[in-house]
């Protein structure tokens, strides 16, 4: 059975962290792994992207603030949140490509950054 469970949102303020984990099972053949946002009124947005070698890309909006990382062994990524801003509010979603041309997506957590 196919599972990609996400966690770790919730309701911050400004400049405090967030880690967001995905947690897939049933899942083969993982290659790139992402996350995605969406806010209120916008489309889906790509935040950052990992490869299968650990190659790291960022949204110019989040470098310097957000680390992505994964564990292919817990078949896992993670996305680590710093300086987080009231822009940054969104739905988080993760995303999994696998090489046999499949893609997967989380279930999304919700991040609010509010004082």
């Amino acid at each position: 059975q196919v599972q990609l469970v996400e966690s770790g949102g919730g309701l911050v303020q400004p400049g405090e962290s967030l880690t967001l984990s995905c947690v897939a099972s049933g899942i083969f053949g993982i290659n790139a792994m992402d996350w995605y946002r969406q806010a209120p009124g916008k489309e889906r947005e790509l935040v950052a992207s990992i490869t299968s070698s650990s190659s790291a890309n960022y949204a110019d909006s989040v470098k310097g603030r957000f680390t992505i990382s994964r564990d292919n062994a817990k078949k896992a990524v993670y996305l680590q949140m710093n300086s987080l801003k009231s822009e940054d509010t969104a739905v988080y979603y993760c995303r999994l490509l696998t090489a046999y041309g499949l893609q997967y997506w989380g279930q999304g957590t919700q991040v609010t950054v509010s004082s």
